[in-house]
């Protein structure tokens, strides 16, 4: 009976792998890649002892322990602790959210889409296509592991041996198999593909913001999030492999439990019950942007949660920024001082960019769920009623700008309202919003991207989010990389004044703004002419 069910699972895997052909090398070439390239930038840029213990010192601050993680081997700062240090935080992101996306693809959305009721017609095993997506999840985190590893060792850098570039490798692997194990318990739990997604990503912020708060004020709390077990392997500094084996374990038990939730439950279903909806319509509802709305509005209120709790982590972290500047000849000519802006403010300009990015997201996601629904032949419901192209993406459009504010005024609530009751002197909050609401003409061109491509070429809109990632890179690491200029102006966070410190440059505003109506009315032009 067991044998059964787990029938044909290894032919099952070989379709996903065919359906993946091209996202699972994409995603290996790139994680393995970044990594590797900025590996061998650190060895450029900081040739000696010396320079290195500059940046380790400036490194030492709360707020970049909470954006980055704490720093294990600052003392002796090589090249190997340096790369641990800034770069593996934000790659375990990177994996966890390859892992999540993969397997709700192929478990909750295959689901809905009816191929998992077609594969169990056939004779497939009542757990063969979870198990095949388990299977192929694993075997993509373990290649990249070893390619990175491998990859790291290649480079013949002193202080990153085959045991660490293994272990970093190893961090990044099983960081994606247990987000593979947790997104999989979610799929049982969840009725829904944007529920399951909703929940894994949460745990995925819920990890961060853990270990963000324990790094600063207590160890151990670091030690309640999967990402904190994974940074305590302290790769290529002191290489514990125990938080590796303890991240895999949970992995296997979670994943058991999926299973055993997936053989006892019905088909499209969830344990989470869901909540049953009015008898009658709203007025608003019976709108397309009433039903644009509403199937976007969980996860939407989720975002608007965690922008607040992403706010008021760095705020509160800022209570002992000054104290660090005022001791901390380096970090002060790293930071020149502007006459009449305390120290804190100047970094809270480089701490804002980093923010609106992550703003970003949720006003993308909500523009890019009219593609989702066009792809599912939803729209043609609406659209074969009294319902215009243009009035159904303007529904959405409407919902990702005011997103787009919304999750901005709230990261800088948060930042504020906590970071004014830490700090001795605090920062006026219309200097504070202010400097957030400056970046929005970003967002909108991150937005009109986003329309233009569902415009005229649907399926490149995937293509928004690796712009999106480009700009994180030049932006947060250009500075730090040394990388040229024309890199980072090809972003439009780069073109963004950096207010207080900054006179606010109206002309720039203007242009960023008159750019993202550009490609807002040409994508609109597009969709309005081209097959649904």
């Amino acid at each position: 009976m067991s044998k059964q069910l787990y029938k044909n699972t290894r032919i099952l895997s070989g379709l996903i792998i065919r359906r993946d052909r091209v996202r699972i090398p994409v995603w290996l070439i790139s994680l393995s890649a970044l990594t590797i390239i900025v590996a061998a930038a650190f060895t450029d840029l900081y040739k000696n002892e010396g320079e290195r213990q500059a940046l380790a010192d400036t490194m030492k601050n709360p707020a970049m322990t909470a954006m980055v993680g704490q720093g294990y081997g600052l003392e002796n700062y090589t090249n190997g602790a340096m790369m641990a240090h800034q770069m593996l935080l934000f790659t375990l992101m990177a994996v966890a959210i390859m892992s999540i996306l993969l397997v709700v693809r192929h478990t909750r959305a295959d689901e809905e889409d009816g191929r998992i009721e077609m594969i169990r017609a056939l004779p497939a095993g009542r757990l063969a296509n979870l198990t095949s997506t388990i299977l192929v999840l694993v075997g993509t985190n373990v290649l990249l592991a070893l390619i990175v590893g491998f990859g790291l060792t290649a480079l013949g850098i002193e202080s990153m041996d085959l045991e660490g570039s293994l272990l970093y490798g190893a961090a990044l692997g099983a960081t994606g198999i247990v987000f593979t194990a947790i997104t999989a318990l979610f799929a049982q739990l969840s009725e829904s593909s944007r529920g399951t997604i909703g929940f894994s990503i949460t745990i995925l912020l819920i990890a961060y913001l853990i270990r963000a708060i324990g790094d600063v004020s207590n160890e151990a709390l670091s030690w309640l999030s999967p990402l904190g077990w994974v940074l305590g392997s302290e790769v290529f500094v002191n290489n514990y492999w125990s938080p590796i084996l303890l991240t895999v374990s949970v992995a296997f038990i979670l994943v058991v439990l999926s299973l055993y939730l997936n053989a006892t439950r019905d088909l499209e279903a969830g344990f989470l019950p869901a909540k049953p909806g009015k008898k009658k319509a709203s007025s608003f509802l019976l709108s397309p942007l009433g039903l644009a709305f509403r199937l976007q509005r969980t996860g939407l209120v989720a975002w608007a949660v965690g922008m607040l709790i992403l706010g008021a982590s760095y705020g509160s972290v800022l209570g002992d920024l000054e104290s660090f500047f005022a001791g901390n000849d380096i970090m002060q000519n790293l930071v020149t001082p502007s006459e009449g802006f305390t120290l804190t403010e100047q970094f809270l300009t480089m701490l804002m960019s980093v923010i609106s990015m992550i703003c970003t997201i949720p006003p993308l996601m909500a523009m890019l769920k009219l593609k989702g629904e066009e792809r599912k032949n939803r729209t043609d419901h609406l659209l074969s009623r009294s319902v215009s192209r243009i009035r159904l993406m303007g529904s959405y459009l409407l919902i990702s700008i005011v997103c787009g504010f919304v999750m901005l005024s709230l990261a800088a609530i948060g930042l504020g309202a906590v970071g004014n009751s830490v700090m001795e002197e605090g920062i006026a909050f219309g200097r504070l919003y202010s400097a957030a609401m400056v970046y929005l003409p970003a967002i909108w061109i991150m937005i009109g991207l986003a329309v233009l491509l569902i415009g005229i070429a649907p399926k490149l809109s995937g293509l928004v989010w690796v712009y999106l990632a480009y700009s994180f890179f030049v932006v947060y690491l250009g500075g730090l990389l040394q990388l040229p200029e024309w890199m980072s102006r090809l972003s439009p966070y780069d073109h963004i004044p950096n207010l207080p410190v900054e006179e606010l440059d109206y002309m720039k505003v203007v242009i960023l703004t008159i750019i993202a109506i550009v490609t807002i009315a040409v994508g609109f032009i597009g969709y309005k002419k081209r097959d649904v």
